[in-house]
């Protein structure tokens, strides 16, 4: 079972997850986000930005909780460009330290259990997980307030020349902080976000051909394509599962 609810710090989001007895592989697709991840089972991670969709095997019953950063938020709060947790899942000790990881550790492991109810465990996991975030991007002075203007120009659809020109950048140097706060090129999290965007309309009942001339594809053969890259299935096998 997954569930969503706000987290209070900076428009990120707190999910918690089951696994069932027998579990398959979920697909996590692509969305410019670096996460904070509690594991029944492998403790405290960070899931870098993924270009391309993650298979996600849990084990019989492990839970999960995560703290999904908005694009270009990350990096003030684990304190290492993005673009150096880009495609992996590492252990928080390897960015913040055996010490500070090993508190956090302690506290999380104690909130699982602590109240005997599964789901009240996850819901105080998921609250220590935004305390903290919280913490650490007061000390580091917020997000970069760039990386917020940029992502959320290209989630309208500006271009990447528009996007430059409204930060005040040149397309060289908007390149740069993009690999430093979303882990990749301005070109990549733009067709990121499209997808996502395409994918919301046409979970709303949007048809793909109408849902590719919103969404500034040539054609619905160039969303299929352009999904099938990202996501490594065609629209139609997102929207069925």
């Amino acid at each position: 079972m997954y569930r969503e609810r706000p987290a209070g710090v900076a428009g990120a989001v707190l999910w918690t997850s089951s696994a069932p007895a027998h579990p398959r592989p979920v697909r996590v697709l692509p969305d410019g986000c670096l996460d904070l991840l509690w594991s029944s089972r492998l403790g405290l991670l960070v899931a870098g930005p993924d270009r391309t969709a993650h298979l996600s095997t849990s084990a019989p019953a492990e839970r999960w909780v995560g703290l999904r950063l908005p694009p270009g938020v990350g990096p003030a709060v684990f304190g290492v460009p993005a673009v150096e947790l880009r495609d992996q899942r590492v252990p928080l000790a390897d960015l913040w330290g055996a010490r500070a990881a090993g508190v956090l550790a302690d506290q999380t492991a104690d909130a699982a259990v602590g109240r005997g109810a599964a789901d009240t465990g996850l819901y105080e996991v998921g609250t220590l997980l935004a305390a903290v975030a919280t913490r650490r991007l007061r000390a580091a002075g917020g997000a970069d307030p760039l990386g917020l203007r940029v992502a959320a120009a290209l989630a309208t659809g500006a271009t990447v020349a528009e996007t430059a020109a409204r930060a005040g950048l040149d397309q060289r140097s908007l390149l740069r902080h993009s690999r430093h706060l979303f882990g990749y090129g301005p070109k990549t999290l733009a067709r990121i976000l499209r997808m996502r965007r395409a994918l919301a309309l046409a979970r709303a009942g949007v048809s793909l051909a109408e849902v590719a001339a919103r969404t500034g594809y040539a054609d619905q053969a160039h969303l299929t394509r352009d999904v099938r890259a990202l996501a490594g299935v065609p629209p139609t096998a997102l929207l069925t599962t």
